[in-house]
């Protein structure tokens, strides 16, 4: 057989057992320019968040979120614009992001889930950890910020790479120190939007009925960075590195 034809027969192999288990994931890059962004909720310059992964969220009433994603050092850094919201309203629009450093899906949060919510011109990030008992807490109590952690929500201007009209729009700067290093995390969104009086998330299947209304880990979506060598592999993914080896083998060696 061709050898170009062994590498893509791989890469669809591979490509598929990544994504088989559930939604297409979030990708995080690493960035360079993450120590540039100056944390005032919106785009500061036109590049700001230029050398991000993005990753459009379209909804069925017109929503537009643009979400970012990336990390630099020790840092993972989120940017979430919601483009379509042009009715911003401060102290009530909100955004919250979530993370697994395990991404071990479980049915109750734990001690390894972390949310962190931001309120459009707040001054008072919050951040919850898992492991509560309260179950209408949906098993997360508030927790002290952590050292370095920044989250901010402010309102758009000239600076927005997608429209000129002001919108809400939210930063974060979350520590690896507290959510761990890894190639994968558990992830989910949720954005209140006060003006429609209305709840967006991602995973887009859930649908939540208040901020604080966040669904069990095992419903979350993924966050993968494909540009790190993954710590553990899947079972999957294993069976995969002899075929791997093989298409190796052809290709370098048999040319």
């Amino acid at each position: 057989m061709n050898k170009k034809y062994l590498v893509v027969i791989f890469s669809v192999m591979l490509f598929s057992t990544l994504t088989v288990y559930g939604a297409e994931p979030i990708m995080i890059t690493s960035s360079p320019d993450m120590n540039k962004v100056v944390f005032d909720g919106k785009w500061s310059f036109y590049t700001e968040w230029k050398r991000s992964t993005l990753t459009e969220l379209h909804y069925d009433d017109g929503t537009n979120i643009q979400l970012r994603t990336a990390h630099q050092n020790n840092f993972i850094y989120v940017f979430v614009d919601v483009v379509s919201n042009f009715h911003p309203i401060k102290g009530s629009d909100s955004a919250l992001v979530c993370l697994d450093g395990k991404d071990n899906k479980t049915s109750i949060a734990n001690k390894n889930d972390y949310c962190f919510v931001v309120t459009l011109a707040g001054n008072n990030p919050s951040v919850l950890r898992g492991g509560s008992s309260l179950g209408f807490t949906s098993n997360f109590e508030k927790v002290s910020s952590p050292e370095n952690f920044i989250g901010i929500g402010s309102i758009s201007d000239e600076n927005d790479r997608y429209t000129k009209v002001p919108h809400p729009s939210y930063e974060f700067r979350i520590p690896t120190e507290l959510v761990g290093r890894s190639d994968m995390y558990g992830f989910y969104l949720s954005v209140y939007d006060a003006h429609q009086n209305k709840f967006y998330s991602w995973p887009k299947e859930e649908n939540p009925t208040s901020l604080f209304d966040i669904p069990s880990p095992d419903k979350w979506g993924d966050m993968i960075s494909p540009d790190k060598t993954l710590p553990e592999f899947e079972l999957p993914l294993l069976a995969l590195i002899p075929a791997f080896l093989f298409v190796l083998y052809f290709t370098k060696f048999r040319i």
